[in-house]
């Protein structure tokens, strides 16, 4: 997204928690020709998220655009996920989308015009197994977008409901993995690789900033997300059993490393299989996920 807007002539602010990470990001958006600010930032922390907006207003002007992408996924099964688990999904996934919103309101209402787009999850429209933390957190965050577009439409702010199933990325690289963590990556990283059950990024990309322009309440993607989730809308129950055949079916059962977790890349290797090798590794390179 932020290639697409750089590539709009648009002046454009990245945050992140890791420095180096966040550096790679804006050498790469400064070599397409792009003014690029980059804010070191944990959008869980109310105070650092004021702190950027501060520094972003006193370099660039007021924020006119809001993407909230930041995100954070566990993968296991219900019985390996702790409190701390569901916390920290929390913290990143909903409370550091409302810490942004907050900061950058009070100018957006003062001028009258914004723009708020809200990356959420196909799994925040229907409770995807082994994923329990991230759902119940992307749910939490659909809810607070769609409320705050009801609201903020007096003051002229358009708020865009993001919806994406798997997403080509590499990013399941740092997604963390529990119990049978080999297993549970191996199911995982093949999904998010595979071309027809994921999409890739940069089409994605493409269709997120279009919406933003358009001010859509929202936007679901790709074609086969939108189609179960509106099967899913009228057929609860059959979509709960499908899923919890595949859970009982087809994903590990508890065991493995337990509640303790670890990333995907110390998972497994980064090819979920030589097949899908275009799609793993390069794409993860590419996308700055791997130091």
């Amino acid at each position: 997204m932020a290639r697409e807007l750089v590539e709009e002539k648009a002046r454009v602010v990245i945050c992140a928690r890791d420095w180096a990470e966040l550096e790679r990001a804006r050498a790469e958006l400064m070599g397409r020709g792009g003014q690029v600010f980059a804010v070191p930032c944990d959008v869980a922390s109310k105070e650092q998220v004021e702190q950027m907006v501060r520094t972003v207003r006193e370099r660039f002007g007021p924020v006119d655009v809001l993407i909230n992408n930041a995100g954070i996924i566990q993968v296991g099964p219900v019985e390996e996920m702790t409190l701390e688990d569901y916390d920290e999904a929390m913290k990143i996934n909903f409370w550091g989308a409302l810490h942004t919103i907050f900061a950058v309101l009070p100018d957006m209402r003062r001028r009258g015009d914004g723009r708020i787009v809200n990356i959420s999850s196909f799994g925040g429209k229907i409770a995807v197994p082994h994923m329990l933390p991230y759902s119940a957190s992307k749910f939490a965050l659909v809810g607070l977008s769609e409320g705050l577009r009801t609201e903020l439409a007096k003051y002229n702010i358009s708020v865009t409901t993001v919806c994406p199933g798997l997403m080509r990325t590499g990013s399941y690289v740092n997604a963390f993995f529990k119990g049978q963590n080999r297993a549970e990556y191996k199911w995982f990283s093949a999904n998010a690789a595979l071309p027809g059950a994921s999409m890739k990024g940069e089409r994605a990309a493409r269709q997120i900033i279009a919406a933003m322009k358009r001010g859509d309440a929202e936007l679901i993607m790709p074609t086969q997300a939108n189609l179960a989730i509106k099967f899913h809308a009228l057929f609860p129950e059959i979509t709960s059993a499908l899923l919890s055949f595949v859970n009982q079916t087809l994903l590990p059962a508890p065991g493995g490393i337990g509640k303790r977790r670890a990333k995907g890349k110390d998972s497994g290797p980064i090819e979920p299989t030589p097949l899908l090798a275009p799609f793993g590794e390069a794409t993860a390179r590419q996308n700055n996920e791997l130091c």
